[in-house]
């Protein structure tokens, strides 16, 4: 079996579940040796037992800048060296604007969006000196916003923008910056709406449609990143045939 990513060393944020723990097993599957961080260390060690040859399980909460500094640090101190980080924790907290906790508007810019600037931060040293791979989660509420998920497109708006700028400044410098945006994917992400009215409205849609799996997104991450290091894949929107938007 091929492995195109012989060699290389991936952190992965929000890996303890869905397109994370897709990701997680696809690239060391290829060869690569991943870090994997979350909060949730009890379903990181169920990633590791999975996943192929050598994997560190970190415990993360990207919304804070030192615990994304220490396991970008842990996972070089291990490994050498740190080729791709792919962000991808996040959270989906969707309701109308009017009469909103907007302690969950703290909870999806600080995960989403925050969390994301900070581990980019943390690992640009290391991916400079490798000339590796910047892989941001992003969504097809980055591209459109809708009625009741104004917050969280207003983060996934804000990572395709940060993600434009970063590769502007470091393409050059010959790191790549890739832009994933899935649309319905069958994951526990809507689980997490507490509007009741909104969780519905979204099981419903997903529902309705043959939807994408985390491992579809898995195979575009790592057909992004195993491309000739001239070759850059800046953006990837893909949605399940039977969504219109």
């Amino acid at each position: 079996m091929s492995k195109p990513l012989q060699g290389k060393v991936v952190l992965i944020t929000g890996a303890s579940s869905g397109i994370g723990e897709a990701v997680a097993l696809s690239l060391s599957a290829a060869g690569a040796r991943i870090a994997v961080g979350a909060r949730r260390m009890d379903r990181l060690r169920t990633v590791a037992e999975r996943a192929e040859g050598d994997v560190l399980p970190l415990e993360l909460d990207v919304t804070e800048l030192r615990s994304n500094r220490d396991a970008v640090a842990a996972t070089v101190e291990r490994f050498g060296r740190l080729d791709v980080l792919v962000n991808n924790a996040g959270v989906m907290l969707s309701g109308p604007i009017a009469g909103a906790d907007t302690a969950e508007w703290d909870t999806m810019v600080r995960t989403n969006l925050l969390g994301t600037m900070y581990a980019t931060h943390a690992a640009l040293p290391h991916l400079l000196e490798s000339k590796g791979t910047v892989v941001q989660t992003s969504s097809t509420s980055g591209r459109i916003a809708s009625a009741g998920g104004g917050v969280y497109a207003a983060t996934k708006f804000g990572v395709n923008a940060f993600s434009e700028s970063l590769r502007q400044e470091i393409t050059a410098q010959g790191v790549r910056v890739v832009v994933v945006e899935p649309g319905f994917v069958a994951t526990d992400l809507a689980s997490h709406i507490t509007d009741p009215a909104t969780r519905a409205m979204a099981q419903e849609m997903q529902s309705s449609m043959r939807t994408l799996q985390p491992e579809d997104i898995a195979a575009a991450v790592l057909y992004a990143v195993s491309q000739p290091s001239h070759v850059s894949v800046n953006e990837i929107l893909i949605r399940p045939t039977d969504q219109t938007r």
